[in-house]
């Protein structure tokens, strides 16, 4: 599969209105267990975003990426806007340059993304976080193309993993972030960033689904 600068646009303009669809329900999600503010501070940053898109549409996937990063990280609030930033700018890095991605390109992102948002929170899976649902999803994914699997089966089966890596921090105690400071009274709420992350990874895999 080949995306173009207009896909990754659109599949960025696509997450920004599922955020918004959702941003009640993630902040409430947020007010069990952090600041109250996880949804509504996505939309916030998502809005931005998406108007800052058509500017970069001349350029190439890693400007576009890397001006989505820094735009999350000044407009985004709390622990969500670096974390996010950094996971498209590390992202827009391994695209720098890029007219078209493939296959390859789009796990090596992924990677690098995910890598980058390990760094930035110093968190690891396990910990109640949004890598809760990243990590699975990243290995699914590079299973099944392995195996031979199509790009848009092997995205079905990652976004699988990633909803099962969001029912999962439901079971768990927070390491990490606000809810980290509720400790064992934060098993039972199911973590704001997980969920978010699975709504863009599914908003992305609805979107490749299409294309085959």
């Amino acid at each position: 599969m080949i995306l173009t600068i207009n896909d990754v646009a659109k599949i960025i303009s696509n997450i920004a209105e599922v955020i918004e669809e959702n941003k009640q329900y993630l902040t409430d999600l947020d007010a069990a267990i952090g600041d109250a503010d996880h949804g509504i501070n996505l939309d916030r940053g998502f809005k931005a975003v998406k108007e800052k898109i058509p500017q970069f549409l001349d350029k190439d996937i890693g400007t576009l990426l890397k001006g989505v990063g820094m735009t999350l990280v000044s407009t985004v609030g709390g622990a969500s806007g670096p974390l996010y930033g950094t996971f498209f700018m590390r992202m827009g890095s391994i695209a720098s340059g890029k007219k078209a991605i493939d296959d390859k390109d789009i796990v090596a992102m992924f990677e690098a993304g995910l890598s980058g948002i390990k760094e930035r929170g110093k968190a690891q899976a396990g910990d109640k976080t949004m890598i809760d649902a990243m990590e699975p999803a990243l290995n699914e994914l590079k299973k099944s193309l392995k195996d031979g699997l199509k790009l848009n089966e092997a995205l079905s089966i990652a976004v699988n993993a990633s909803y099962s890596g969001v029912e999962m921090t439901k079971k768990i105690a927070a390491r990490r972030g606000r809810a980290s400071y509720l400790g064992d009274r934060s098993i039972g709420h199911q973590d704001p960033g997980a969920t978010s992350s699975y709504f863009m990874l599914k908003t992305a895999a609805e979107y490749m689904d299409k294309l085959q």
